[in-house]
């Protein structure tokens, strides 16, 4: 165990060297705040009946997916652990005295808070004092604030387990490419992130209540606003016990099994 902490302290610092790339992107998630804030302000005026989430809800649940975009997106990869496999060089890898699964989900990890830790307080400090009716709001209470932190985490914990699923499929289709746009597509829709889970039809909500990807980003952010009530966020939050064991097994079932089969060629 001390090797995983070890490697995720170690790429959790080497991260936060990062600044003027963080710089960049907070800028950008400003831009994208706003103009997915805009387009549901324009919605919402035009509804011809109530949406299930207030205007202010929405508004909440968009500054948290930019202010914790590196907790939820699919697509950040690390391209340095594509090129291990699709180059060969997966055999230095396979050499570690550790169990590469867990090498790697503490390294993608690392590399995810550190993001989160540049990015996310400036946006939450500027979402708060921004002149209304663009303002962030507080959670409802104490424990629904203490329930959110638990989701935001496991949800991190959770994304990382699917995203590393991402690649163990190069080991096999070797193109990086279209494993990224077959999960990010799915996963950034079923999640939330392109329209909130509760604005979409109801046979549209059933399907995605059938994966976990709901659960790394709509559900603590629902959870934070108070959407979600108490009760149905710690039923929520087993679930995603549940999910992350779940999804944790198959992927070290799957790593060993794509291990087998790995062919190194070199000269």
């Amino acid at each position: 165990m001390n090797v995983y902490v070890s490697v995720l302290k170690l790429r959790l610092l080497n991260g936060l060297q990062y600044r003027t790339a963080a710089l960049a992107g907070i800028a950008t998630q400003f831009f994208w705040g706003f103009m997915y804030i805009m387009i549901f302000e324009a919605f919402y005026e035009h509804a011809l009946h109530n949406p299930p989430m207030t205007l202010k809800e929405l508004m909440t649940y968009i500054w948290l997916q930019q202010s914790f975009l590196a907790f939820i997106m699919l697509w950040f990869r690390d391209n340095e652990l594509f090129n291990l496999i699709t180059s060969g060089n997966i055999a230095y890898e396979l050499c570690r005295p550790c169990d590469l699964y867990g090498f790697w989900y503490a390294k993608l990890l690392a590399q995810r808070l550190s993001s989160a830790l540049l990015r996310c307080l400036p946006i939450l400090i500027f979402a708060f004092i921004i002149v209304e009716p663009y303002r962030m709001t507080l959670p409802p209470n104490l424990l629904t604030g203490i329930l959110f932190i638990l989701a935001l985490l496991l949800g991190l914990l959770l994304l990382v387990a699917i995203s590393l699923f991402i690649y163990i499929s190069v080991f096999i289709t070797m193109s990086p490419v279209g494993s990224l746009l077959v999960f990010g597509v799915l996963g950034e829709f079923f999640a939330g992130l392109i329209i909130p889970i509760p604005l979409m039809p109801e046979w549209l909500q059933k399907i995605a209540y059938l994966f976990p990807f709901r659960l790394t980003a709509d559900f603590p952010f629902r959870v934070y606003s108070g959407h979600i009530p108490q009760n149905e966020a710690i039923i929520g939050i087993f679930q995603q016990i549940v999910w992350l064991l779940l999804l944790v097994w198959l992927g070290k079932m799957a790593m060993n099994k794509v291990l087998k089969r790995v062919v190194v060629q070199g000269g």
